[in-house]
């Protein structure tokens, strides 16, 4: 971290939002205007929307992750969390991944955090369950999958076996529905190569309190949705919820019970914790409470968007909707972070702010290869779309909205090969302990006294 005598953005969260809008406010500030430093706990930004591609091994986790020293080399990055922030003597306490915790002081400040999982008191949930957030998740997952096919192909013990090929997800919106259906795709493909194992041998279960899924595409293409699911052989449980999992034996309210090592939970978002330590205000689900110009209630030197922020929907409320707030999307999270960029830059000038105003382009999803629903958004117009040319539509708009050239074409890379070149299928479930096998020779064998002592124990129990 370097000292300055310049005006300082601090920005919190090195996310979609953060790295958005600190290159925005690094495009349109003059030179030696304000310091930007951006601290993260990751040393990298993940474009969520392709975790599910992670885990069906279409795209490389690396390609998904954009490095955040590289897209921003003229801020500092630091990494580490902020804990608590002092807004009387605009100072942050930042607290590295080594070493004490240090206080920053800052002029201008963009609370950029995101989301976390939305979790409840389950008993087991926390044990056994697996997230989508992250690309180390996504990665978990794909290889935890093929393990499991792996235990199910070694083992004579029909409930071991039984076990392993049952995969239950919990939650039915855009990350359950396209994660199920990728890793089913992929499952099905990897069937392929194990004699004893074929997609029949499988179960897997979709769960959702709702009365729906993909509720964000609209009724109809959510049913085409479900009915498409259910034909590839995937149960498809409505109205109903998880109550406990302890030890993968999973018990869902409607009666149903299953044991399964694998338990996907992608039950909605909330806004990180971390938010109640600050000081701001806050709406009533945890949200940084933001005007219309992403500057904080109250404040004219912080300003807060993305899934962290509850901004209200200019767009809806002229449209005759009461009380609209912006969904916490990457589409809504791109645009916002252009529109803070250019108004923190304003602000350090005295110019008037903008507001946020943006109306929904639509939604796509992918549920596997070739396989997608999307909504287009033209004016008044909805275009429905379903099936090979949805996916089409997925895959290009997420594509182009991948941050970085060096990225977009490493993706696109990956895409292309896999047109020709078939589904890697290989479990690096050891990257999780990389160091066992090393240790397991390395160790220091056991003393001969105490060696010759247990033969010696053994005969006097006898």
């Amino acid at each position: 971290m370097s000292t300055t005598e310049r005006p300082r953005i601090l920005v919190v969260g090195g996310g979609y939002v953060g790295l958005y809008a600190a290159k925005r406010i690094m495009k349109k500030m003059r030179y030696g205007e304000a310091t930007v430093t951006v601290v993260d706990p990751r040393s990298y930004m993940t474009y969520q929307p392709f975790l599910p591609e992670v885990a069906a091994g279409s795209i490389s986790p690396r390609h998904v992750v954009v490095p955040l020293r590289r897209v921003l080399p003229k801020a500092e990055v630091l990494t580490g969390r902020v804990t608590t922030i002092d807004q009387d003597r605009k100072v942050a306490v930042v607290t590295p991944l080594v070493g004490e915790a240090y206080e920053l002081p800052f002029d201008y400040l963009v609370i950029a955090l995101g989301a976390v999982s939305r979790t409840f008191p389950i008993p087991g949930l926390a044990e056994q369950g697996i997230g989508m957030k992250g690309v180390e998740e996504g990665i978990g997952l794909r290889n935890h999958v093929l393990e499991q096919l792996d235990k199910a192909e070694s083992t004579t013990d029909e409930n071991v076996r039984r076990k392993a090929l049952t995969f239950v997800f919990i939650g039915g919106g855009f990350a359950g529905a396209e994660t199920i259906g990728e890793v089913e795709d992929m499952a099905r493909d990897a069937a392929k190569y194990y004699s004893t194992i074929k997609r029949e041998d499988m179960r897997f279960i979709l769960v959702d309190a709702a009365d729906k899924i993909l509720p964000e595409v609209g009724p109809k293409l959510g049913t085409w949705g479900k009915e498409h699911l259910e034909s590839r052989g995937i149960e498809i449980y409505l109205g109903t919820s998880m109550d406990s999992c302890v030890d993968g034996h999973v018990v869902l309210k409607n009666g149903l019970e299953v044991d399964s090592n694998t338990i996907v939970w992608t039950a909605g978002v909330k806004p990180n914790p971390a938010l109640a330590r600050f000081g701001l205000p806050l709406g009533p689900r945890g949200h940084v409470d933001t005007a219309p110009t992403l500057q904080v209630q109250g404040t004219d030197y912080i300003w807060a968007a993305g899934d962290n922020a509850q901004v209200p929907d200019v767009a809806a409320r002229k449209a005759g909707v009461e009380n609209a707030w912006c969904p916490p999307n990457a589409q809504h999270a791109l645009r916002q972070a252009k529109v803070l960029g250019d108004n923190v830059v304003a602000g350090m000038r005295g110019f008037p702010q903008k507001e946020y105003e943006h109306s929904n382009k639509g939604a796509v999803a992918g549920l596997g290869v070739h396989k997608g629903v999307a909504m287009i958004v033209m004016g008044k117009t909805k275009i429905k779309l379903k099936g090979r040319l949805a996916w089409y539509m997925h895959r290009g708009y997420h594509g182009l909205a991948m941050p970085t050239w060096n990225r977009k074409i490493r993706v696109f890379a990956d895409w292309t090969l896999g047109m020709f070149l078939k589904r890697e299928v290989v479990s690096l479930g050891a990257l999780e302990t990389p160091r066992e096998e090393f240790y397991e020779a390395a160790k220091p064998a056991p003393a001969p006294a105490a060696a010759a002592a247990a033969p010696a124990e053994k005969a006097k129990a006898s």
